[in-house]
């Protein structure tokens, strides 16, 4: 099968590099900007894929929404499978791009889309056909966990940490999806699509690290304890979904050991139970490992990761949980509070009783939309 690649970024080329390695694949014509047009095998129109009949399949790495939904459409429109590896085009087209697939007979696929190299998208939609998936939760952003393992192991400050993640090649230059905890939102909203076939739609109850300084790290490294920017996403009794993120206190547990830009996500099914995946998330060859695992799953029939069925829903984020909470001391009242760590200079670290996730993350909007600070996470084991 011959396979075009729109992007030759980091992505791009490793996509590029591992479809030249690998049998019965050959590579066909890359699409670039004017600017970066410097191989004869580039191109700058994609007209000249959508036109080219022995090009079977599009790879997209381009990256953002626009243009590449657009790029989505009019290929599948073509009559050529599409992989892309981008959470934000699928988060926001995927479910209509699906269906368009399914009408023309031709794949729609996205592996890549979470978790990088870890085959954690294409197992759960083998897994839902024969388990129940209970819920799912993990560390899906490699940006944030290497900042957060910088500041608690060696107590560098979050922007210092932030520098050293793009200078290695962790963070993008704007990684404001990443700190903020939109990636893994993304992330966990098509995971839940892919289980359930429900995607969670709005962007609701989203807590990421910015709020989170070396105060905070020294105060909970006293209590023994770790800081992980956790995805959560699953099944309510009532078959509604939930989804969410926010930093999560582990005292224990296999997140600790989750160091620099790893990722580690698990799923728990009814029959299975918990089942773990952990890996590099990001970077050129273990996200263009997952494109390859898509377009080699193509060939074996595998065409789709939604199910036919899918649709949008809002989150239903009513469970409880009881967090750690560092705000002024003034505004402590606002919870009910079983334990102080500590109140100082006008400031209260404390932890709260069982409280609604998504009733914390709207008081914690309360308090910096009147100018307060607040850093607030899960406890967990």
């Amino acid at each position: 099968m011959k396979v075009s690649v729109l992007g030759y970024g980091t992505v791009g080329k490793g996509v590029c590099d591992m479809i030249e390695r690998t049998p019965g694949l050959e590579l066909g014509p890359v699409l670039v900007l004017h600017s970066e047009r410097s191989e004869s095998f580039m191109i700058t129109d994609i007209d000249e894929i959508l036109k080219d009949s022995t090009v079977g399949a599009v790879v997209e790495a381009i990256g953002g929404e626009s243009p590449a939904g657009s790029f989505a459409e009019r290929t599948l429109k073509a009559g050529k499978h599409f992989v892309t590896s981008n959470k934000a085009m699928v988060a926001d087209r995927g479910i209509e791009l699906s269906a368009l697939a399914r009408s023309t007979g031709k794949a729609f696929l996205f592996s890549a889309a979470c978790g990088g190299g870890i085959p954690f998208l294409h197992n759960l939609s083998v897994a839902r056909k024969s388990d129940d998936i209970l819920s799912m939760s993990g560390i899906l952003n490699g940006t944030t966990n290497y900042v957060l393992d910088m500041m608690q192991s060696k107590g560098v400050p979050l922007d210092t940490a932030l520098s050293q993640a793009r200078r290695l090649g962790y963070a993008e230059a704007d990684p404001s999806a990443d700190i903020s905890g939109l990636d893994s939102y993304r992330k966990i909203i098509l995971a839940c699509a892919v289980a359930y076939g429900i995607q969670p739609e709005g962007y609701k109850d989203i807590e990421g690290i910015a709020g989170f300084t070396q105060q905070d790290a020294e105060v909970i490294s006293r209590r023994g304890a770790e800081v992980r920017l956790i995805a959560s996403g699953g099944l309510n009794g009532d078959g509604s979904v939930y989804a969410f993120v926010e930093p999560r206190v582990f005292f224990d547990g296999m997140e600790r050991a989750v160091r620099k830009n790893f990722n580690s996500v698990s799923y728990t099914g009814r029959n299975s139970g918990l089942i773990t995946y952990s890996g590099q998330g990001a970077g050129r060859y273990p996200t263009a490992s997952a494109v390859l695992r898509d377009l080699t799953g193509i060939e074996e029939g595998t065409l789709y990761m939604l199910p036919a069925e899918c649709v949008r829903r809002p989150a239903v984020n009513d469970m409880e949980e009881r967090y750690l909470v560092r705000c002024e001391a003034s505004q402590k009242d606002r919870f009910i509070t079983e334990e102080v760590w500590s109140e100082e200079g006008g400031t209260a670290v404390f932890v709260t009783g069982p409280m609604e996730v998504s009733r914390m993350h709207s008081l914690a909007a309360e308090l910096r939309n009147s100018g307060q600070g607040i850093f607030f996470a899960s406890l967990g084991d």
